[in-house]
């Protein structure tokens, strides 16, 4: 068995043992209020993590270019209440728009 198939292996069960771990140790109990809560939070605030990284950030410092341009016009879909189909190509548009420009 090569190395890297034996990382595969050992991630792979280290994932499956951290996903049985909550039902084992909880049980048929609900989680406290104030922990779910937090746990109810913890994916949009990875996803706004990872958009701003992906957006802003370059080789160990800030870049701002024509990807920043269609965040801020798919935000503003968004907030607009636009159906997701016209999110994305505002978004596509505004970065097309500022690349061409810039």
């Amino acid at each position: 068995m090569s190395t890297v198939w034996l990382v595969v292996l050992v991630v792979g069960l280290a994932t499956i043992a951290l996903k049985a771990t909550g039902p084992v140790l909880l049980g048929g109990r609900e989680l406290p209020d104030a922990v779910a809560d937090v746990v109810a939070l913890l994916a949009p605030v990875l996803l706004a993590a990872l958009v701003v990284t992906q957006t802003v950030g370059g080789d160990g410092e800030v870049v701002l270019d024509a990807r920043l341009a269609g965040v801020a016009a798919g935000a503003a879909a968004v907030a607009l209440r636009a159906p997701l189909p016209v999110v994305v190509v505002a978004a596509a548009a505004a970065t097309a728009i500022a690349r061409l420009l810039f």
